[in-house]
């Protein structure tokens, strides 16, 4: 199966996509560009692993994704924490998350 075929993979793109509009403007340049990094490699370690072409790598590589689904979460506990995001926003996007790292056990 294609990538973009996979359920885990549109939804972290998806979130990968709402992180980045949603900080676009923030000035803690540090957090905001760690929090996209976190982002950003779910769904590219989900692609990575689907492009290698073998079940055991595809399984490593959604512990990678899921290693940065619980990265993200802390992220954004910190952010709510600094009022970067507020908290009825951030549960929408880590009930996302939430099913990624579902998806990816």
């Amino acid at each position: 199966m294609k990538f973009e075929e996979m359920d885990i993979w549109k939804r972290s793109a998806w979130l990968s996509a709402e992180l980045y509009k949603h900080f676009s403007q923030t000035k803690d340049y540090g957090f905001r560009d760690q929090i996209t990094r976190s982002g950003l490699s779910i769904p590219s370690n989900i692609t990575e692993g689907s492009e290698r072409g073998s079940d055991k790598d595809f399984a490593r590589f959604l512990q990678y994704a899921k290693g940065s689904c619980g990265e993200l979460r802390t992220q954004g506990y910190i952010g709510m924490d600094l009022n970067y995001y507020p908290t009825r926003n951030w549960k929408t996007l880590d009930t996302g998350n939430t099913r990624i790292i579902r998806h990816a056990r």
